[in-house]
């Protein structure tokens, strides 16, 4: 009994650790490339460079093939052997090896395992990028739900100063201190700010949905995230100049890789084209051998009578007669030789080489060539695209980042002169030098500002987190 009750208190407690995790961005980063479905895609079309490399490095390799015909004939037809006409039954088989490997082909093989290897790189700055992108998004998600869990402890610790001040407030109109309007203002108010904390635990548990389902989390109830420890990690980026981090982001953003690796592509693509204006040169081999089971005649010298005289002619001018002596032969019928022995018997081999020179081809080839070359040419002005794309991007990251930082600053300086004012506001109203609304109005404004500073503070922390990425830390190694 004892026993069991442990067991349940073991589970119990496993349960509710488990019900209490709560995910690190780290780990909502890395869960999310392990997981997400545009990752996974780009892990696919990486594995068909793999088979396309393969492809290009058995072009290489010698084509060899093996054929083997078995066939039945019945009435007239021709042995295969001895090629007679014959009216019988006879099985008959033939079998073949033949091997063909090509010498020169205008170098379109060795072109084809060059662009399979640049196709490699391009599908893994494609991969790169996308794990950039989903990275910075699932950021971006994350620090919206440390954004309104902040602002929900900010009108949670306010209201319960509203609830201390409700309090004092009805104790000193109930002794007649203060008019009853007072109490009727401070009561609105912390309506007001229940609400407020109504709706910014809806803004929380939404904004914890989204992540999950960015996450693939079906979970939502039992998800939660390690909202301490986040503050402004600032690498010294932002300080830097502008023009650095634009030329940081040429020589490290995928981007870039991709349009460069584009434009290589096609840069081979031309140079396959051309290699159809070379000839073809290819050698080849091929072994074949045949058997058949069908009866075959023989000519044999009669052992009782081995000669015969015959005439063979007469002399013109004596009209003497002229024989000679010839074999007598007997025709005798024979079975099949065995099977392994016809194959020795009948085999044979050939050998030699095939070239191929292209005359006139309808101008497929220089269709295609030129085809290629305008393809290179679109990748070259992408390329150029990509550059001026990236620049501005990354100079409008930079202006962003600068001018959060500039509101963030002032959001802490607004919020230190609300406190001020309204802790002069409270001391006032405690003793009775100013009224409940004006107090409540001092209240409001301090609990906006630092609301603002949270907004400012969180959106500073992902645009400077933006212009890492740009400036070349990997997504995995950014610091909060």
């Amino acid at each position: 009994m004892k026993k069991s009750i442990l067991i349940v208190l073991v589970l119990i407690t496993v349960t509710s650790q488990a019900q209490v995790k709560k995910w690190t961005l780290k780990e909502c980063v890395a869960h999310a490339l392990e997981n997400n479905i545009s990752v996974k895609q780009s892990l696919l079309d990486l594995e068909l460079t793999d088979i396309e490399n393969l492809q290009a490095v058995g072009n290489f390799m010698p084509q060899v093939s093996m054929g083997a015909n078995v066939s039945e004939n019945t009435g007239l037809g021709f042995n295969p052997l001895t090629n007679n006409a014959q009216t019988t039954t006879f099985l008959s088989a033939s079998g073949r090896v033949s091997v063909g490997y090509t010498l020169f082909d205008g170098l379109r093989n060795f072109k084809e395992l060059q662009r399979a290897k640049i196709s490699k790189m391009a599908a893994q700055f494609r991969l790169t990028k996308m794990e950039d992108d989903i990275s910075l998004f699932v950021a971006n998600n994350y620090l919206q739900v440390i954004l309104n869990k902040a602002n929900l402890k900010v009108l949670t610790s306010q209201n319960t100063i509203t609830q201390d001040q409700l309090k004092r407030t009805q104790e000193l109109v109930d002794a007649g201190v203060l008019p009853e309007g007072d109490i009727l203002e401070i009561r609105a108010n912390d309506a007001s700010e229940r609400q407020a904390i109504v709706n910014a635990e809806n803004a929380v548990q939404v904004s914890l949905i989204s992540l999950a389902q960015l996450l693939l989390i079906k979970d939502y109830q039992n998800f939660d995230i390690e909202d301490e420890g986040y503050d402004i990690v600032d690498e010294g980026i932002a300080k830097k100049n502008v023009y650095e981090v634009i030329e940081k982001a040429k020589e490290n953003r995928a981007e870039i890789k991709i349009a460069e690796q584009n434009v290589a592509l096609a840069e081979k693509d031309v140079q396959i084209a051309k290699s159809a204006y070379y000839p073809t040169l290819s050698a080849f081999f091929g072994y074949d051998t045949r058997f058949s089971n069908s009866a075959s005649f023989i000519q044999d010298v009669d052992p009782n009578n081995p000669i015969i005289v015959r005439e063979i002619g007469v002399v013109e001018d004596t009209g003497q007669t002229v024989i000679g002596e010839f074999p007598n032969t007997i025709t005798r019928k024979v079975g099949a030789d065995p099977f392994i022995d016809q194959l020795s018997q009948n085999d044979g081999i050939s050998y030699g080489l095939s070239l191929n020179i292209p005359i006139l081809n309808g101008f497929s080839v220089k269709s295609n060539v030129k085809r290629n070359q305008i393809n290179l040419e679109r990748s070259k002005n992408q390329l150029e695209q990509a550059q001026l794309d990236l620049e501005s991007t990354v100079y409008q990251a930079y202006v962003d980042a600068r001018g959060a930082l500039k509101s963030y600053e002032a959001a802490e300086s607004a919020l230190e002169s609300q406190e001020l004012a309204y802790n002069y506001a409270k001391e006032r109203y405690d003793v009775g030098f100013t009224n409940a609304f004006e107090f409540s109005q001092s209240k409001v404004k301090f609990d906006n500002a630092q609301i603002e500073l949270n907004r400012a503070k969180y959106d500073y922390i992902f645009k400077l987190k933006v212009l890492e990425l740009y400036f070349g830390i990997p997504a995995m190694e950014l610091k909060f």
